[in-house]
């Protein structure tokens, strides 16, 4: 099998550039850094060609950037890492379970070679796990479950892992078909309805969406109500936000079946968002139904999903800020912080990023206890690919 790497050295930021604060692109830096490392490359800590979804988020950074600075090195490492995973006929060499939602983040990256290359293999591809979507199992009321193996669950991760892709496909080759983009709009409207916090859940009321819910209530963590689970987790919700931002710029017109009610689902809780940071720092607590409580602690992948999501509604127009710039200072300010505290600096000219929890699941007791227990980890792609957004969106409203 043959592995496709990039054999150049990038021209990386250097340390007297970086003392220069207001001038430095924080964005390139990222994306230049995660490639020094052989990051995000389609193949797995074994070795072996593997469809792994924060892969396809740094690319997703990265295609951003490259569509902003014209630098061919992010546009190869994009397409070198992708062509890991499929062969030359278009065959998802790379493996992946097709009864979870996870690995469709890739789909969105071959769906982008496609139109970049023209090659017919992408299409191929991603039509093979476009395919996958058929028989996916749901809930009674339509949703996907999140995973086989996690029976009658809905995530707000599996809305970015699963109908961001979705939504692309169907604008890209079927942008006319009604019912496809009506069973998105149920994905973003169910899981909703099923997540938004209880006014009396006994803990900081946010107004936002628990981690996900079961519809069936067979497990532990479960309401009697809805089957939501007990906390609002930070990078869950980050996912949910990035996927409305994501998905009403792929439908592009409020005469979309779904545009008019996922903007206006992110209307609603952009505000909340806004005031459920810290007053102090200015950005979220992994807990965040449970600030300041003992253990609990800020947490990078979601401030900066929230940070792009927030950046890029605003220059969309999706949502409208104050008279006073509520929602653009408070993102500013989360995104100062962001590169003060969690951006370390190293001497060979890339920066490690920090503070971001490994993994977030409702697998398992889904309680406070649990989601602090979990470690972080250092340069995690989760949290790379999620700072890369968020600061490309930050360095396009420079001025602003």
């Amino acid at each position: 099998m043959h592995l496709h790497f990039l054999t150049f050295i990038l021209p990386l930021i250097t340390s007297t550039v970086v003392s220069a604060a207001t001038n430095i692109s924080y964005a390139a830096w990222m994306a230049d850094s995660g490639i020094r490392r052989n990051q995000a490359n389609g193949i797995n800590s074994s070795g072996k060609p593997q469809l792994i979804y924060d892969h396809g988020v740094f690319w997703e950074g990265l295609k951003q950037l490259y569509a902003d600075t014209g630098n061919e090195t992010y546009f190869e490492w994009i397409l070198n890492g992708a062509s890991n995973l499929v062969d030359e006929a278009g065959v998802i060499i790379g493996s992946y379970d097709p009864t979870q939602l996870d690995p469709l983040r890739v789909g969105p990256t071959f769906i982008y070679l496609y139109d970049k290359t023209g090659d017919e293999k992408w299409k191929t591809a991603a039509t093979t796990l476009r395919s996958h979507l058929g028989p996916f199992p749901r809930t009674p009321e339509g949703q996907f479950w999140h995973k086989l193996s996690y029976v009658q669950q809905g995530w707000l991760d599996g809305i970015y892992m699963g109908d961001v892709f979705y939504s692309l496909f169907t604008k890209t080759w079927q942008p006319d078909n009604t019912t496809a983009w009506e069973d998105i709009e149920l994905q973003f409207n169910v899981q909703y309805k099923n997540t938004i916090q209880n006014p009396d859940d006994g803990k900081t009321y946010t107004g936002l969406l628990y981690h996900g819910y079961d519809y069936s209530k067979a497990q532990p963590w479960a309401s009697e109500d809805r089957g939501h689970s007990p906390e609002i987790w930070d990078r869950a919700l980050g996912w949910y936000f990035m996927a409305m931002v994501d998905t009403l710029e792929i439908m592009g017109s409020p005469h979309v079946p779904g545009y008019k009610s996922i903007r206006k689902i992110l209307q609603e809780l952009a505000p909340r968002l806004v005031a459920a940071a810290d007053p102090d720092s200015g950005v979220w607590w992994l807990v965040m139904t449970q600030p300041g409580r003992e253990r609990n602690y800020f947490e990078s992948s979601g401030t900066a999903m929230f940070i792009y999501s927030l950046l890029k509604a605003l220059r969309l127009g999706y949502i409208h800020d104050t008279h006073t710039s509520t929602i653009l200072k408070a993102a500013k300010k989360g995104y100062k912080y962001m590169t003060s505290t969690w951006v370390l600096p190293l001497e060979d000219g890339t920066f490690n990023w920090n503070a971001t929890v490994q993994v977030g699941s409702l697998g398992g007791a889904g309680n406070y206890d649990y989601y602090v227990s979990v470690p972080i980890q250092l340069n995690d792609l989760k949290g790379q690919g999620a700072f890369l957004l968020a600061s490309v969106e930050y360095e396009r409203c420079r001025g602003r």
